[in-house]
């Protein structure tokens, strides 16, 4: 999520810490669009709107900056390919109905994974227990036999309520997933 960005963002224009993340994730808006509901320019607009009513004055399209800044974790990326096989690998995101476009034709790593469940695409969203079973169960693995990476706590507390291996996982803090992964006992290749 690149969470460094999006603080850089609400410094350099003096807003409160998480405004740029806040007002385009935690609105109700977001919360129909992550589930394939709502139109997203609106929610971007809303987003906007809400953000220049932080700030009490005009600023410039900061979401769009920040959507910007995303990009492929470098060692992330190697890790994953190192996993397969023999490990399945999964995206489950909560995203807008573009998520598939973009992992398919701006960053072209679709082919790393053997699914991609989209919130927007199955119309429930992370921390909904069934969204996590889902995704197990389009893979064929038992959720009991899945490591689930995430950077929000509370998706991970909902993957371990259903009996998953959960990871938080935040490159702001600079976690180390291979690490992480060791600790659980998931290995790549060398």
């Amino acid at each position: 999520m690149r969470l460094d960005v999006a603080r850089e963002l609400d410094s350099e224009h003096g807003l409160p810490r998480s405004s740029v993340f806040d007002t385009l994730y935690r609105s109700e808006l977001w919360h129909d669009i992550e589930r394939g509901i709502g139109d997203p320019d609106e929610w971007r607009a809303g987003a906007h709107r809400a953000l220049e009513e932080r700030a009490g004055r005009a600023l410039p399209r900061l979401h769009q900056q920040w959507r910007a800044a995303q990009h492929v974790i470098e060692p992330n990326l190697a890790l994953i390919r190192a996993l397969r096989p023999p490990y399945k690998l999964s995206v489950l995101s909560n995203a807008d109905i573009s998520l598939r476009r973009r992992l398919e034709q701006d960053i072209g790593i679709q082919h790393l994974f053997d699914d991609i469940v989209c919130s927007a695409e199955v119309g429930m969203a992370k921390p909904d227990p069934l969204v996590f079973r889902m995704a197990a169960a389009r893979l064929g693995v038992l959720p009991e036999r899945c490591v689930f990476v995430d950077d929000w706590d509370q998706n991970v507390e909902a993957a371990r309520a259903i009996g998953m291996k959960a990871i938080q996982h935040r490159v702001d803090r600079k976690d180390d997933l291979r690490a992480q992964l060791a600790e659980l006992d998931v290995t790549p290749r060398a």
